[in-house]
């Protein structure tokens, strides 16, 4: 079996390329390293089932050879305007990556008659009207605020790949992804690392807002699990998934929790500035993941955050 994974030097996607090496898959991982990093694969690079591609999927490929399944991972990902590898920073990278990537893939997919997989996001639900979101849910979102340019990429990302499944007979289908954590995350100034990260410097841990908004959160290698799933699962063709954690968690809740993990002296502090558009709640439904896919996770919030402090132990960030 021979796998395509674009974005495979990213977080997610080097965990991926770890999972389906060990089910002895061949690999090509495809990444352009404007998020990724090389570091995040450079254990595998003398494995002779992997093959790294430093290329963009917004511009033609190279031919691989009979490709059987693409997990399309590849987009900026980070919400925070500070960032300069944020989609804030990337607008037009990350628009790119979920359209003009996605239709590529899924006519190399096509081409190939391989099974594809598009890794959407659960920000396509915007700041939620329904709690907690199921699939068929079709969110609240602003196709001109300043998060716009990721979560319409992905949503009209959602559409490319449904297009190719109805109308070019694509094996495709849409995972909608919930905050995950775990080793090898960018300290790009998303929460869980920034909260990490001031707690073991026992510096101010500062919440936007109250912190009363929540989150649920996902460890990585729950999620690869998932992703496993929805591409070999029966069925799924033409599908949309949820995954993620289905136990909602303030961001205080959050910041207490990293506290007690990591014995730290930080002082909990807080900010009213809130980003514009920050969704308040945010909870999938993974009820029909669990049922189709037999899916559900594993690892609680806790467990999970012992498991990344003491990786960052070993690992400091910069």
């Amino acid at each position: 079996m021979k796998a395509l994974i674009s974005g495979g030097a990213g977080f997610l996607g080097s965990h991926l390329c770890d999972r389906l090496l060990e089910f002895d898959y061949e690999i090509v991982c495809v990444d352009n390293l404007i998020t990724g990093k090389k570091e995040n694969i450079a254990h595998l690079l003398d494995n002779p089932k992997f093959q790294f591609v430093e290329a963009d999927v917004t511009t033609k490929l190279a031919d691989f050879g009979k490709i059987d399944q693409i997990y399309h991972l590849a987009s900026p990902a980070s919400p925070n305007i500070h960032n300069p590898k944020s989609y804030h920073a990337l607008p037009f990278e990350t628009m790119l990556a979920n359209t003009t990537g996605t239709w590529n893939l899924c006519q190399l997919a096509v081409d190939n008659h391989a099974k594809f997989l598009f890794a959407s996001t659960s920000e396509c639900y915007g700041d939620p009207l329904e709690h907690p979101q199921k699939e068929t849910y079709r969110g609240n979102v602003s196709t001109i605020g300043p998060r716009s340019v990721y979560d319409e990429a992905k949503r009209f990302g959602e559409t490319i790949t449904e297009a190719f499944v109805r109308s070019k007979g694509l094996d495709g289908r849409i995972v909608r992804i919930f905050n995950t954590y775990g080793p090898r995350m960018a300290d790009d100034g998303r929460v869980v690392i920034s909260f990490l990260k001031s707690a073991m410097r026992n510096e101010p841990i500062t919440l936007y807002g109250n912190g009363v908004q929540t989150r649920s959160f996902c460890y990585v290698t729950d999620l690869i699990e998932g992703l496993l799933a929805a591409q070999n699962a029966h069925l799924t063709k033409g599908e949309v998934y949820n995954l993620g954690n289905h136990v909602e968690f303030s961001v205080k809740n959050l910041a207490e929790m990293i506290k007690r993990v990591t014995g730290s002296e930080s002082v909990i502090t807080a900010t009213d500035a809130l980003p514009e558009d920050d969704p308040m709640r945010r909870q999938p439904d993974t009820e029909k993941a669990k049922k189709n896919l037999d899916w559900q996770v594993s690892i609680n919030l806790e467990d999970g955050l012992k498991k990344l402090f003491e990786y960052l132990k070993t690992h400091p960030l910069s």
